[in-house]
């Protein structure tokens, strides 16, 4: 897609931390944007923002877990934006400490938001990517899911599954005939919005500034790109996954100190909770969503 101007964004979590800087960001290409987010709160205020760029811009509430509430962004779309162009999965969540000290119904949350949520809208608005004559898809995983994290084990799985996900829609997609509409699978490591307070970056790594990995997204997005690897060593930690024995690659892990990130992850405020599909007190990911 290598002109975004007139083209219609909807981003999921985009009232607020990383979505709104991609929302932003897309806006100063020219697009028209569609903010949907928990939080209704921020809507306003964030919409208010993406229109000061001189673009059209919508904002709707959505719950991606609830299946009824996207039906309703889905018709209110229709009704008042017209047929995207673009869908950005952003909407996600973290909890962060030791499994078994952390209750199941957080756990539960992470996949019904992370990876269910996700699922979710791509079923809802895929249809109407294919028909557009040039249409993208991109969905937000994190670093994480190329690894194993301690005191973010559902964390990680959740995007773990985000990935694959995204990798058999491409694939789908290819093999249906429908190549117009591409794939972007986002995996950037921690992110500075606040989502991942206490989170420490691996050794010879730091914390990524939302407007870099939003100006990132939407150069894939441009170029027709599978993937967003931040920083470089995400890129080359699929292949060292693969490559190495894995009690080398443990030991790898803990010299850079991978394996202990999230030891004194708080949350957004120190709260121990962190959402970016835009509850109060959210963001998103490592941000890392990310």
């Amino acid at each position: 897609m290598s002109k975004l101007d007139s083209k219609r964004v909807l981003i999921t979590g985009g009232a607020q931390g990383i979505g709104l800087e991609m929302a932003m960001t897309f806006a100063g290409r020219g697009a028209e944007i569609i903010i949907a987010d928990l939080n209704e709160e921020k809507l306003p205020e964030a919409k208010a923002k993406i229109e000061a760029l001189g673009v059209t811009a919508w904002g709707f509430p959505v719950d991606v877990t609830n299946p009824a509430s996207i039906a309703s962004l889905k018709a209110q779309i229709a009704a008042e934006a017209g047929p995207i162009d673009v869908l950005v999965n952003n909407a996600g969540i973290v909890f962060g400490g030791p499994f078994t000290e952390t209750p199941l119904d957080r756990h539960l949350k992470t996949y019904e938001v992370n990876t269910l949520g996700v699922v979710a809208m791509t079923h809802a608005f895929l249809p109407d990517l294919i028909e557009r004559p040039e249409a993208h898809l991109v969905n937000i995983s994190s670093a994480s899911g190329f690894i194993g994290l301690p005191y973010g084990s559902t964390y990680a799985s959740s995007k773990w599954a985000v990935i694959g996900f995204s990798e058999s829609i491409r694939a789908e997609l290819k093999v249906l005939g429908h190549e117009h509409v591409h794939v972007t699978i986002v995996c950037p490591s921690y992110i500075g919005t606040g989502m991942f307070k206490g989170a420490a970056a691996p050794k010879a790594t730091s914390i990524l500034e939302p407007e870099f990995i939003a100006e990132k997204v939407v150069r894939a997005v441009e170029r027709n790109r599978i993937h967003v690897l931040e920083p470089w060593m995400v890129k080359i930690t699929p292949l060292l996954r693969e490559l190495l024995p894995t009690a080398l690659y443990d030991r790898i892990s803990h010299l850079f100190g991978a394996d202990t990130s999230m030891a004194q992850w708080t949350g957004h405020d120190g709260d121990g909770e962190s959402k970016a599909d835009a509850q109060p007190a959210s963001s998103d990911q490592p941000e890392a969503e990310r």
